[in-house]
């Protein structure tokens, strides 16, 4: 009878390991490969995102840069001496002419212009001390 030369068991080891490096190189490999894409997309995802913020920080400044300038321009608007002429407030006496002028019957634009009244105070002293309008007494 033929014996049969069955392999030892260390050749079993040997290959048994082999088997092993080659299982874990290509499972390695597999891995760094996934590993890379996720980072890729990643890296890509936070670009898009940096792109973006960039976008949105240039329409900040130039948001920032036309309220700079209105803010100026109200400034300016503020420090310019107003073009209306400072009222001075009319003395008693000025008061009192204008009561007299207006029971004679001078309209406001009377008083304005010759007691130095504002147009308000003329048509208060107009209604308190003039003549009863005549609308008014057809009314009631």
């Amino acid at each position: 009878m033929a014996v049969m030369n069955l392999p030892n068991i260390e050749f079993y080891l040997i290959l048994g390991r082999a088997v092993f490096l080659v299982f874990s190189f290509a499972l390695a490999a597999v891995t760094f490969t996934a590993w890379r894409r996720s980072t890729r997309a990643q890296t890509e995802e936070v670009l898009a995102q940096n792109r973006a913020l960039l976008e949105q920080l240039a329409a900040l400044s130039t948001r920032i840069e036309s309220t700079d300038q209105r803010v100026a321009q109200l400034h300016e608007r503020l420090e310019q001496p107003a073009a209306r002429p400072p009222s001075t407030p009319a003395s008693p006496q000025g008061y009192q002419i204008a009561i007299r002028l207006a029971r004679s019957g001078a309209s406001p634009e009377e008083l304005v212009s010759g007691c130095g009244l504002t147009r308000t105070e003329a048509e208060l002293v107009r209604r308190l001390h003039g003549p009863p309008l005549p609308e008014l007494r057809q009314a009631s």
